[in-house]
Parts: C-alpha cells; sequence; structure tokens
C-alpha cells in the first residue's frame, strides 16, 4: 500500500498528494485535504483529546483494482473491530467501505453520547438471556469472547471502563470520543485504510475471492470479505448480503418508544419512575420509565420493544399497554397503606403527598385528578370509589398505544442473516467460503443497556481472528 495513506504512521507520499486539494496544518503538520477519489482517515481533534474526530482525505487512485487480503463494508463497531482484531493479527491489506459521510456515527450518539460499550455481566448463560433473536446461538461465541474480554482489550488499548449500577458499562471519561478515538488510532497504527460516502454498488464471487463494484465506480478485489452493515432495514445494507446467495429475515424495528396520546400523561414529560412493570399481552418487563412529549419511553418500554419487536409490528404499533407505575406493588398492598393513613392521618389531604415511593408528586396529582379527587378530599373523606379508581391508576393504568417513535441513541433492527447460515465459531458463511459477517446485520438484537455493542465486538473479533487464520493458512 502507498504510505501516504497512513499519515499517522509513516508520513505522507507528497509525491503521490493531488494539487487539486487544500493545504491544512493539524498539530504542527501540514496535510492536503483532497476534493475527489479520495480515502477517509478519521484523525483525532488537535484540541481536544476525547473531542470530535476530523477526517482527512488521501489519494485512492491507486487502491482501486489492487488485491485486498480483507474488505470490509460497513465502518462500524463490528466492522472496525473486525478490521482491527485481523490487523493485529498480521493480516496487512485491510480496507474498510462506509456509505455514510463518517465512521463510528452509532458509537458517537449511543448512550447519550457517552458510549455504553457493554455490560457488566460475565456468565455466558445469564448474558444470551438478553438477545430476544440470537439467545441459542451467542452461548458458544461469548464463551470465545465476552464483556471481560471486551473490557480487557479496551484495558489493553489505553481505555478504562466503569460500571454503573444498572450495569451498563460505559468509559471513565463518560465520553464517546474516548471509544471512536481509540478504534480509529488502532485502526490506523495497523495500516487499516477507510473510505467514507463509499457504499457497495455490487458484489460478485470470483475466482480468487471477490469483486466489488462502489458507488463512486471503483472495482475493488479481495481475498476475504466481512459484511458489517448494520441493520438491513435499508437497501444499501442489504444488498451485498443478497448479492451473494444468502437471504434475509424481515426487517422490523427494535427498541423504540411508544406514541400514546392520553390525556393522564399530557403536560407530563420529563416525569420519571425508577422501577415500572409493563405488560402487553403475555409480554412483560420493568425497569425505569419516562414520560416524554410524545408518550412512553425509558428502560421499561425499550426491553418490551425488543422482546416483542414482530409481534408488536404484525399489529402495526397499534395495542393496549398496562403500566404498574409502583413497580412491585399490588391492588391489595396499596389498599393496605391507604387504610393505614386513613386511620392515622385521616386530616391530611390526598393530593399534597405521594404516598408511593418513586411516585414523583407531580403524576401522584395526575393520578388524583383522575380518580376526580379534588384538593379538599381528605383520608377521612376519600370515597370508595375514588380509592379504587386512584389504586388502578398507580397499578393497573391501561393506555393505547398509536404508533412507535424510533430511539435515536439506541435504534436497532430485528432481522438480517439466519445464524442458522453462519459458522458460529468464525463468523463465517456456510455457502460461500472467504465471506463473514458481524454484527447487526445478522439476526441478532439486545435490549438496552450495551448488549448490542458487545454481540458487535464478539463476532467482529470472531470473524477478524479467523480471517487472519484463513490467510496464514490458505487451503
Amino acid at each position: 500500500m502507498a504510505d501516504q495513506l497512513h499519515p499517522g504512521k509513516h508520513g505522507m507520499d507528497k509525491e503521490n498528494l493531488s494539487n487539486s486539494g487544500e493545504r491544512i496544518t493539524l498539530a504542527g503538520r501540514t496535510s492536503t485535504v483532497l476534493k475527489e477519489d479520495t480515502v477517509g482517515i478519521m484523525m483525532p481533534s488537535a484540541t481536544s483529546r476525547v473531542g470530535r474526530s476530523m477526517e482527512l482525505r488521501f489519494p485512492i487512485s491507486r487502491m482501486a483494482d489492487e488485491m485486498f487480503d480483507l474488505i470490509v463494508i460497513g465502518g462500524g463497531a463490528a466492522g472496525f473491530f473486525g478490521a482491527i482484531t485481523a490487523a493485529e493479527a498480521g493480516v496487512k491489506k485491510i480496507l474498510i467501505l462506509e456509505k455514510g459521510p463518517e465512521v463510528l456515527t452509532k458509537v458517537r450518539i449511543s448512550g447519550g453520547g457517552r458510549c455504553n460499550v457493554t455490560h457488566d455481566c460475565y456468565d455466558p448463560r445469564e448474558l444470551v438471556q438478553s438477545y430476544p433473536r440470537g439467545m441459542k446461538n451467542l452461548m458458544g461465541p461469548f464463551h470465545r469472547f465476552q464483556p471481560a474480554d471486551t473490557i480487557t482489550w479496551f484495558e489493553e488499548h489505553g481505555v478504562e471502563l466503569k460500571a454503573e449500577s444498572d450495569g451498563r458499562m460505559f468509559p471513565v471519561t463518560d465520553s464517546s470520543e474516548t471509544i471512536i478515538n481509540c478504534l480509529v488510532d488502532t485502526a490506523r497504527t495497523h495500516g487499516v485504510h477507510w473510505r467514507t460516502r463509499c457504499g457497495a454498488a455490487d458484489v460478485k464471487v470470483v475466482d480468487d475471492g471477490f469483486e466489488i463494484y462502489s458507488t463512486l465506480g471503483q472495482r475493488y478485489q479481495t481475498k476475504k470479505l466481512l459484511i458489517a452493515t448494520g441493520g438491513i432495514r435499508s437497501g444499501d445494507a442489504s444488498k451485498p448480503v443478497e448479492d451473494l446467495g444468502h437471504s434475509l429475515s424481515e426487517a422490523v424495528p427494535s427498541l423504540f418508544t411508544f406514541k400514546i396520546g392520553d390525556i393522564r400523561l399530557h403536560d407530563l414529560q420529563g416525569v420519571s419512575v425508577p422501577h415500572a412493570r409493563i405488560k402487553i399481552g403475555s409480554l412483560e418487563s420493568e425497569g425505569p420509565l419516562l414520560i416524554t412529549h410524545w408518550g412512553l419511553s425509558g428502560p421499561a418500554i425499550l426491553k418490551v420493544s425488543a422482546w416483542g419487536a414482530r409481534e408488536l409490528a404484525n399489529r402495526d404499533y397499534r395495542f393496549k399497554v398496562e403500566v404498574n407505575w409502583t413497580g412491585h406493588e399490588t391492588a391489595e398492598s396499596v389498599s393496605v397503606v391507604f387504610e393505614k393513613n386513613r386511620k392515622e392521618h385521616g386530616t391530611w389531604k390526598v393530593m399534597k403527598r405521594s404516598l408511593i415511593e418513586g411516585v414523583t408528586k407531580r403524576l401522584w396529582h395526575r393520578m388524583c385528578e383522575t380518580s376526580k379527587i379534588t384538593d379538599d378530599t381528605t383520608w377521612a373523606t376519600i370515597t370508595k370509589d375514588q380509592s379504587s379508581a386512584l389504586t388502578s391508576e398507580l397499578v393497573k393504568a391501561t393506555y393505547q398505544v398509536d404508533g412507535k417513535s424510533l430511539n435515536k441513541d439506541e435504534f436497532v433492527t430485528c432481522g438480517g442473516v439466519s445464524l442458522d447460515d453462519i459458522q458460529l465459531r468464525t463468523m463465517e458463511s456456510k455457502q460461500v467460503p472467504g465471506l463473514y459477517f458481524a454484527g447487526e446485520v445478522l439476526d441478532i438484537d439486545g435490549i438496552t443497556g450495551g448488549f448490542n455493542f458487545q454481540s458487535a465486538w464478539t463476532t467482529g473479533h470472531l470473524a477478524g481472528t479467523a480471517i487472519s487464520g484463513s490467510l496464514a493458512s490458505p487451503p
């Protein structure tokens, strides 16, 4: 490969730079930003250790028609990790093709910009329980690369992670840029190249590997191919898979929030409870619950949306959801609390304070209004009907859902390449030798909490390891 593609490692080959670009200076070096026919290299910001990366662009004219050892289609977490794993194991010529304007976009926005890297769970038998799709198939892969391995890998590459009380794990900097810079720097150090705004328009199997025609018209050749295009909701993501003869299960959203127009939730946006129970028919979940401008969100909602992804899609996202705002209280236990207050604090006004831990004053006030309890109602004067209505609002409130709203930080797709068509030790296709898959393009999706990134690291690692081994010991 031309050394000018590795400015962070080898410097730049000025003789191959186009005269059409602008000159820029980064960290004391003058570089050329090319406008066309360039490969994007993400560089850490010169002004911040964990700030937004900037993209330098270098000539790719010598890349087209060259035989690569590995091409990765998709510049997300799984694609980058697969490429890095292969590179660290000795694979030399690696190119990532990313159709978007920048790489690692989901890493950047996940966890509210903090990047929920993985989950504090180290028993594969327990870990797989958080994957509505892929549960039984992931046991073996997680025995080979699990959250403990992820933590170790990032620590060895200069990134310390921390676990929060709910099990989610973030970089101690609380910035996704820490993770992006780690992946970008490691890839660049090991000679991995990538090109942005460059998707795969056509992919073919040829005698010595694969031939790829990009959306920009270049032809690339590679011995091994890793497809890590992410969720298959778009044609761009699914086309390379279908070009190579693999079938895909239907893609539907997972991890979405509920649109609810119920007047009981109006003007309560931002109100949350730390622990609620959600029920939709036979589907159940529990966890924090948040009222939004459009309805309900929070981990409890996202979990049930993941487990019910296909069922709720079949209902066209119109159904009734039952909410227990208290989490563990029952109608009977709430009645006991009410009766105790009637006897001991009969003069207290019902609306004045919430009697249930976790239920905020604003939410309690709205529930009282819904139950036709007035400002003057005391625990001594509350009627049986009012008490019964308030109990129902607390432990069995029912709302009509009339649509979904995708969570921009955690949007995940249910569906993809069937794991029955994959060799799970290597992530290699059973149908096409030399073809590998990693990440969300597979029919794997987890609940919120770092599980989807963990499956990306695991499948990327297994694929990268297998690719390096295959190239070192060709058949």
